[in-house]
């Protein structure tokens, strides 16, 4: 059975996105390459986004500043996108999911064996986890405090024990948080 990983970027300060709605990535760097993006894409074997993160993320991977080979791998990547509205998804193998999402995920957790990985989007992550969905949290927690913007822990949600599996400091003063339902 696969696992449901929670990839988030999130400040010190607990912000996934900044007032603006800006992203809230640490510095580029070699170990955000190596130890988050190299990582994120080779254990995946379905990447999942809501519509605002997916449309933001086709736009640059088919775009030319895009590095090539890791454009072309998430174009033959199975995507999800979590959507009511979106109409149209046509960046390599997607599918638009519009409802019972914790129906289509045990469905789709029996399929294969490599991670399905939500990477993006506070209100699907957000769902995931007030429906229980989540398996592994992942979190790069960036040296930066925001002082407001949109949370990733706002409630409603059944309290989950974890358990820390790694702790890892990246170049850039982040540091790469693992933790598992126990």
């Amino acid at each position: 059975m696969r696992t449901v990983v929670l990839a988030m970027f999130i400040s010190l300060d607990g912000y996934i996105e900044g007032p603006g709605k800006q992203l809230v990535p640490p510095p580029y760097s070699p170990d955000l390459r190596t130890h988050w993006i190299d990582r994120n894409m080779e254990r995946a074997g379905t990447m999942m986004y809501g519509r605002v993160a997916y449309e933001g993320m086709a736009d640059f991977w088919r775009s030319p500043k895009a590095p090539a080979a890791q454009a072309d791998a998430l174009a033959n990547m199975d995507k999800l996108v979590f959507s009511r509205t979106l109409q149209v998804a046509d960046w390599g193998k997607v599918a638009i999911v519009r409802d019972d999402i914790a129906a289509e995920i045990a469905r789709r957790k029996a399929e294969g064996d490599r991670d399905m990985v939500l990477i993006a989007g506070a209100s699907i992550a957000q769902t995931f986890l007030r429906l229980g969905l989540i398996d592994e949290l992942c979190l790069l927690v960036s040296p930066l405090l925001l002082g407001g913007g949109t949370r990733l822990f706002t409630g409603g949600y059944d309290r989950t024990p974890l358990q820390l599996t790694e702790a890892l400091p990246f170049d850039s003063g982040a540091v790469r948080l693992t933790y598992r339902r126990k």
